[in-house]
């Protein structure tokens, strides 16, 4: 079994690696009113009907990290670290926990549905720790035809990234972290010969294992891997693409001093270079920028108020919250807090929740939002 203490640490850890500063405290105790406490400007200048959410509680799993929606079905689908894929109901649709690793970054990760709703895609770390991204055909009852779509070894138990999304384009879009330790040891951040640092683009169905689309940004070149979309990414633990803009939200965890929030605009060739490890955030890390890394859209300091590893959500396009619409919601998994940015004016972020161990956010079909506690507890985001 995993120690309690270590699984609660699982975020935190994304930044506290060997020769790396310690996460902020010790992980908040929960309690009921901690979990759903509210807070956003002023009572005095804020504006009627702005500036807070609620969230209400509509699940209890076990350690709940991702969280995904399937076309023509009713049910929230969520992966529990510990290995399951269960619906917001209960049901278990596929169990891996007696085949995942048990480290604090390691376990299930990430999940998605194939846009036709006839397949699904997991994101885990096996016994020795390597990542596997595993499809199944779901007809709504049954997860069938298991088979491996892409193998990653992992040199170290952290950084695995995780994240998995079907883009507007139809493709799946998958998260690497860039292997682990401290400081990115081996380069991989900025080596093109490597996955790991990377978020990739493939046709999971266009051919065994996979096929490489033929306008991803290095197909073709020598000494790069053509499944590559974008490089130089320490841990993207969250990402998210704009149901209305097509734009493309990376949360890429930080090491000692800045977390950062990076943006894609839709229409984007794909090959940016965010920097790391020369980049932490805007600042100067092991090496010089140049030209083509392309500087962070949101960053925030490790410094402050118990900050630890950026949680990136999505840009708000239901109708339940007006005053939301079109602002970017992210957070802090140690420090709890949520932040709603408008898309088109980042700087002008302001406080509209806490959630306890915040580890991802989930997006409805219908375009409402959804939180995710490390604690066990899912939560639908409401008008405050």
């Amino acid at each position: 079994m995993r120690p309690v203490a270590a699984m609660l640490l699982v975020l935190a850890a994304l930044t506290a690696c060997a020769g790396e500063r310690p996460p902020p405290g010790r992980p908040a105790t929960y309690s009921p009113e901690a979990s759903v406490t509210v807070t956003g400007e002023p009572a005095e200048t804020k504006p009627p009907g702005r500036g807070e959410l609620r969230f209400e509680e509509i699940a209890r799993l076990e350690q709940p990290v991702a969280f995904a929606v399937r076309k023509g079905d009713d049910r929230l689908y969520v992966a529990e670290q510990t290995g399951r894929l269960r619906t917001s109901g209960g049901d278990t649709v596929i169990d891996l926990s007696r085949e995942v690793s048990g480290g604090n970054e390691q376990g299930l990760l990430g999940v998605a549905f194939h846009p036709s709703g006839r397949w699904v895609y997991l994101d885990w770390t096996d016994a020795q720790g390597d990542t596997h991204v595993t499809e199944w055909a779901f007809d709504g009852a049954r997860a069938t035809g298991r088979r491996d779509v892409l193998t990653q070894d992992q040199p170290y138990a952290n950084h695995n990234g995780g994240q998995l999304a079907f883009g507007p384009d139809g493709h799946l879009y998958i998260a690497l972290g860039d292997g682990g330790s401290a400081g990115d040891p081996h380069g991989n951040g900025q080596s093109l010969k490597t996955w790991l640092g990377k978020i990739l683009r493939i046709d999971p169905r266009g051919g065994r294992p996979y096929k490489v689309p033929e306008d991803n940004p290095f197909t073709g070149k020598e000494g790069a891997k053509p499944e590559i979309w974008a490089y130089g990414l320490r841990n993207p633990w969250r990402f998210s693409f704009d149901r209305d803009t097509g734009d493309l939200w990376i949360g890429d965890v930080g090491q000692n001093a800045w977390e950062e929030v990076d943006h894609q605009p839709a229409g984007s060739r794909g090959g940016e270079n965010y920097g790391w490890n020369a980049r932490e955030g805007k600042a100067r890390h092991r090496g010089a920028k140049s030209r083509e890394m392309v500087d962070p859209a949101i960053v925030y300091s490790l410094d402050e108020g118990g900050n630890c590893s950026v949680i990136a959500g999505y840009v708000y396009r239901g109708k339940k919250i007006p005053w939301l619409r079109g602002r970017f919601l992210y957070g802090d998994f140690c420090a709890g807090w949520i932040k709603a940015a408008p898309a088109d004016r980042l700087p002008d972020a302001t406080e509209v929740g806490k959630v306890e161990q915040l580890s991802s956010f989930g997006e409805g079909p219908d375009g409402e939002l959804y939180a995710l506690s490390l604690q066990g507890r899912l939560y639908r985001i409401e008008p405050g």
